[in-house]
């Protein structure tokens, strides 16, 4: 299997086993639909290795295995969630690849398998999951990244982890137990509501199974290291800051005035993801308000452009978004069919939505007599991060529909 792909299961008691040629610590994490745990008994790792529907236990060629016996997973659980993390303190996953091979737990039959690529920072992964979809399970390969442990899996969906304290230097002390989950104190957001727990270190992104990331053609790249970055046209800036990638939510704000003091111009902006085949996963506009569990959302619609700030905004949760989406690309539309030529101070700025700072900031310079343009697009890198390239490209669509096809071909 590669990232994102996924496979039906043709048993109802499956097996994981993930394997490496490191000492791993493996856990199955059972999710409800606003993909969290319900409580620590759906956290099933070595020192609670049953769970309902779901055990861990040591494989039979080394590693951990964790089974799922799909008939006995309760109806509220959506998915099980298969995770490994690095037992060694301060270690990664850079050179060490895990395999998880799902089999027929009953006949040991192998089918399927999955070894996560280009693996760096990362110190745990959600390797796998298992997932219902019209009344059928499936599989799905991930290989999703944390730079945090075992504690940025846990917070992530749900489980807050007590990490043990520092033993003193004088006392020799025993190997320490693993950190024992708890329930959250407060109930996890509904589905519709998505968004990562306060508090919550940001997930490692995992790189696209096949891409072609563009990187613009302008004067050259930067990161966020040096403030707030001002693109022109082609130009792209890495969404990295200290040597870390941006991960966490960030605000695609877009905003324009009418020219000359014209009348109110009505516009609509929309981002289209993509993936790594340039195909549209989906769109999110004024009349669509969420897509991707709540891992992109748009503010609602501007009628009129009046007023400062940004008219529109989209806020994306880089960390959030599956691994199958590979590109975003941001646009804006006159419905009404008004002229871009009719428009004046366009531009879009991506904002860190925690902090409020403006990261970067792209003002269109120029206009043309058509009813679309391409403001700009993100895109997820072999290693893991985000670049953002300035775009400014015009075309002849007055809804985001028109804009799927040159999106891509943009991409």
């Amino acid at each position: 299997m590669t990232p994102g792909s996924n496979l039906p299961l043709t048993a109802a008691r499956v097996a994981v086993d993930v394997t490496a040629p490191v000492r791993l610590d493996v856990s199955g994490l059972l999710l409800a639909a606003d993909g969290k745990v319900r409580s620590d008994a759906d956290f099933v790792f070595y020192n609670q290795p049953a769970g309902p529907g779901v055990t861990h236990s040591a494989a039979p060629a080394g590693g951990d295995t964790i089974t799922v016996d799909t008939a006995a997973v309760p109806d509220g659980i959506e998915k099980i969630v298969v995770t490994a993390s690095l037992d060694a303190a301060g270690a990664t996953f850079a050179g060490t690849e895990p395999t998880a091979t799902v089999r027929n737990a009953d006949d040991g039959s192998v089918l399927a398998s999955f070894t996560p690529p280009r693996l760096g920072s990362e110190t745990a992964l959600v390797v796998v999951e298992i997932y219902r979809r019209a009344g059928a399970w499936k599989v799905r390969a991930v290989g999703q990244g944390y730079a945090n442990g075992l504690a940025g899996i846990a917070t992530d969906f749900g489980v807050t982890v007590d990490e043990p304290a520092a033993p003193s230097a004088a006392t020799p002390q025993a190997p320490p137990a693993p950190p024992a989950p708890r329930a959250p104190a407060a109930p996890p957001a509904p589905a519709d509501q998505w968004a990562p727990p306060a508090g919550a270190p940001a997930p490692v992104a995992p790189p696209p199974a096949a891409a072609a990331p563009g990187t613009g053609t302008g004067t050259g790249k930067v990161n966020l290291d040096k403030g707030r970055v001002s693109l022109q046209k082609n130009q792209t800036v890495s969404l990295v800051k200290g040597g870390r990638p941006l991960l966490g939510s960030v605000r695609m704000g877009l905003g324009w005035e009418p020219a000359f003091r014209g009348k109110n111009i009505d516009l609509d902006a929309s981002v289209i993801a993509y993936g790594p085949d340039r195909k549209k996963i989906d769109n999110c506009f004024f009349g669509k308000l969420m897509i991707l569990g709540g891992a992109v959302q748009h503010s609602g619609d501007n009628l009129t452009g009046e007023g400062a700030g940004d008219d529109e905004a989209i806020t994306v949760h880089l960390g959030g978004l599956p691994p199958e989406v590979t590109g975003l690309v941001f646009v804006v539309n006159s419905f009404s069919g008004q002229k871009f030529s009719d428009v004046a101070k366009a531009y879009c700025r991506l904002v860190d939505a925690q902090t409020g700072e403006e990261l970067v900031r792209f003002d269109l310079t120029h206009a043309e007599p058509r009813t679309g343009v391409m403001m700009a697009k993100l895109i997820r890198q072999f290693s893991g991060e985000w670049e953002m390239t300035a775009m400014g490209e015009f075309v002849d669509a007055r809804t985001v529909r028109g804009m799927v096809k040159p999106g891509g071909q943009a991409l």
